[in-house]
């Protein structure tokens, strides 16, 4: 795999624009996360990811790695602030913040972040594209170069039994994520996770995109997946956290240039 670095090229003094931020203390974090956060929230009603109170993004708190920041039940995506956002414990008891959440979100997420604690975030919305695709129990070709992010990185999860409000759901969807970066739930939609809210974030943007792509493709009959030997490469090319990471810079910056009401 070709270091990160030799994809940028440099020149003398030239400092790269893109820079993980280094925090202070706890609370630094906490409070940048929390803003990446409800930037996500921003995004996904900006690209048409919501469908009335369906969908989550969940932070997990870098001092109680056993409680996860989320939405509360009912604010909608494009009004979400940071100060709106709510921190519960595995119990789902709200120990910060003056709403309540959503029983499926608590579900969902925590035995996600129970089962890897490597992820820092996690995302699942039913966006158009995403909950079509989620009812073929196929897992997508690499029929893209963005697509091939996902290659032998994602799942299917296949079983639906409604609404996820029973723990042990929780832990199926869990063990079917495994350890990759993307599930698909049957017919019901699409889940990713990262080692940063922007990464989570800009996974499951892209990962919808793709299925739009694939759906597109399979209508027009030209389904044509790149072979597996260049789509490990390509994987390994775009498809790392930092890749993730790097790709949610520029959303993030546009929107909190024309929406810099979420950061109150």
């Amino acid at each position: 795999m070709k270091d990160y670095k030799e994809e940028r090229v440099h020149g003398k003094g030239v400092q790269d624009y893109l820079q993980k931020p280094i925090f202070n203390s706890v609370e630094e974090e906490r409070l940048h996360n929390k803003q990446r956060l409800a930037a996500a929230f921003r995004l996904f009603a900006r690209f048409g990811f919501t469908e009335g109170i369906a969908g989550h993004i969940t932070y997990r708190d870098p001092e109680y790695k056993d409680h996860m920041w989320v939405n509360p039940y009912g604010i909608p995506f494009n009004k979400m602030k940071t100060s709106d956002l709510v921190l519960v414990n595995e119990e789902g008891e709200v120990v910060e913040g003056k709403y309540s959440i959503h029983k499926s979100a608590l579900m969902i997420h925590a035995g996600v972040h129970k089962a890897r604690p490597d992820v820092i975030a996690s995302a699942h919305a039913h966006p158009l594209y995403g909950k079509t695709w989620s009812s073929t129990g196929r897992l997508l070709d690499p029929l893209t170069q963005d697509a091939c992010a996902f290659y032998k990185d994602h799942s299917v999860s296949d079983e639906f039994s409604g609404v996820v409000y029973e723990e042990d759901e929780g832990k199926r969807i869990a063990k079917a994520l495994g350890n990759n970066k993307a599930v698909f739930l049957r017919s019901h939609g699409p889940l990713t996770v990262g080692q940063s809210v922007d990464s989570a974030a800009f996974w499951f943007i892209t990962l919808e995109r793709s299925c739009q792509v694939q759906l597109l493709a399979e209508a027009a009959g030209i389904v044509n997946p790149i072979d597996e030997e260049n789509a490990t490469l390509t994987a390994k090319q775009v498809g790392r956290e930092q890749d993730g990471w790097d790709n949610f810079q520029p959303l993030w910056e546009r929107i909190v240039s024309e929406q810099p009401d979420l950061l109150d």
